[in-house]
């Protein structure tokens, strides 16, 4: 199983979370969309790393997120859109494990199947703005 479909499920779970406001429940979900999709055992472990990880920094996150997209107040933000950022955000400062030019494409492609016309160009804008200078080249 790909890490790009262990990342649109760890977005569709942050969704999920945001919807219907039951944080507590994350791991209920997780399992709901790992069977969802037949995840594999590493897959699914994948996904709770990045949920519970974005989770833990999400103010830390939004601050950061808030900072950087200056015109854009977060609640302006389509929910997918800030969802995936965060999620991205979480990998490139928090997790690093993932080059972080990796994280942004993956961020891209996945704005592209689940956000709006102009959202894999907002999500690169703004998440470019985290890139590590050492990664710039």
């Amino acid at each position: 199983m790909s890490r790009r479909i262990a990342r649109e499920t760890a977005l569709q779970v942050l969704y999920q979370i945001e919807m219907t406001g039951e944080a507590e429940k994350f791991s209920q979900i997780i399992e709901h969309w790992a069977t969802e999709f037949a995840l594999s055992s590493k897959s699914s472990e994948f996904v709770r790393t990045l949920v519970e990880g974005t989770l833990r920094h999400k103010k830390e996150i939004d601050a950061k997120l808030s900072s950087t997209a200056h015109d854009w107040a977060l609640e302006r933000m389509s929910a997918v859109d800030r969802n995936l950022m965060r999620l991205a955000i979480y990998e490139m400062l928090y997790d690093k494990q993932t080059p972080q030019r990796v994280i942004i494409n993956e961020a891209i492609e996945i704005a592209k199947k689940f956000g709006g016309d102009d959202s894999s160009r907002f999500i690169n804008g703004i998440l470019d703005k985290f890139l590590d200078p050492a990664e710039r080249s």
